[in-house]
């Protein structure tokens, strides 16, 4: 996977901590920036050698294309009917397809293994690198560093995320120069952050390497331990219809992520959704807005799960609908 290739021009240093790193220094990097400062000193305490860590930072680059990219996301600029037109597209569908025919049996042996549909998984991964396409071209280490030291609204966050990146070098004796990502520092088929891959990525093939980058097998089988660890329910619904019978208040509408409101209490406010549910099922309102036009949808438990891999309701029922396209052409084709 990424374990450390170093050239014979660039001579590897294995650290005492088991990091991998090349010696490369370049001009304006982050070892000496006032904001790394502490954080190189907390990694001394946790057991990392500072100047190790303030070395493999003055490589680190400072990318003004990051700082741009994460002031504008898609799912905060565009309504729905703009988002899901980037992902529901006939070529991701059938490339969906494709990659479900390729690795049927994984993705059955994960189904299996964590109650997560096969289709759910396809549609992380097309939604995500479009199936292993874009995977993302930023070295991680310049995304994180980046966003930790010179973001400040978020840089909490990503210095965390660093730190999570310098124990991956470790326990995956890898080459922080060589891991590439998105602009944030997300990676592999299903772009998972430094500390996503720590908690939830395995070695489905047990080839001895969680190998996300690289290993299609490894990366379903990591998307669907993530889904089950955050309380995935097999078997249930994601969204529901809704009928509104009264005026919904507009405090209701797309108020929280998490579903508070049981669906007897919907039915109380004088909004219903189709036969079949339990009425204790909690249910959050969904207003999604396309050419001027809105729908509206309950988002259910599964639906909530889906926005702990990407906070966004967009994304949610971006990563619904293709999944259901996908399994839709699957089976056209398969029939």
């Amino acid at each position: 996977m990424f374990r450390a290739k170093i050239s014979g021009l660039l001579a590897g240093v294995v650290l005492s901590t088991g990091l991998a790193w090349v010696p490369q220094v370049v001009a304006h990097g982050y070892g000496d920036h006032p904001r790394a400062q502490q954080f190189i000193s907390e990694m001394g305490k946790e057991g990392f050698d500072e100047e190790n860590i303030r070395t493999i930072l003055r490589s680190a680059e400072r990318k003004e294309s990051i700082l741009k990219a994460i002031s504008r996301p898609a799912e905060k600029r565009l309504n729905w009917g703009e988002y899901r037109n980037i992902f529901l597209k006939d070529k991701r569908i059938d490339q969906g397809v494709e990659f479900w025919g390729k690795y049927k049996a994984a993705l059955e042996r994960a189904e299996k293994t964590y109650g997560i549909p096969a289709e759910i998984i396809v549609a992380i991964i097309g939604v995500e690198t479009r199936y292993g396409r874009n995977m993302g071209s930023y070295r991680v280490i310049d995304a994180l560093s980046t966003l930790g030291f010179d973001y400040p609204p978020r840089g909490k966050f990503f210095k965390g995320q660093l730190k999570e990146y310098f124990y991956l070098l470790r326990d995956e004796k890898a080459d922080p120069f060589s891991l590439k990502g998105s602009y944030a520092g997300a990676m592999g088929f299903g772009q998972f952050i430094p500390s996503s891959f720590r908690s939830f990525a395995v070695d489905f093939d047990g080839d001895g390497k969680k190998d996300i980058w690289n290993n299609p097998v490894d990366a379903i089988g990591s998307v669907a331990n993530y889904f089950n660890a955050h309380g995935w329910k097999a078997g249930e619904p994601v969204r529901s219809n809704v009928v509104i019978r009264e005026l919904a208040d507009e405090t209701w509408i797309n108020a929280d992520l998490k579903p508070k409101v049981t669906l007897e209490e919907w039915t109380r406010r004088g909004i219903n959704t189709r036969q079949g549910l339990d009425k204790e099922d909690k249910a959050t309102l969904l207003r999604m807005e396309s050419k001027g036009e809105f729908q509206h949808w309950f988002g259910l438990h599964n639906f909530y799960v889906i926005t702990r891999y990407n906070h966004s309701r967009l994304y949610a029922m971006a990563v619904y609908e293709l999944s259901q396209a996908v399994a839709k052409k699957r089976n056209g084709v398969a029939g």
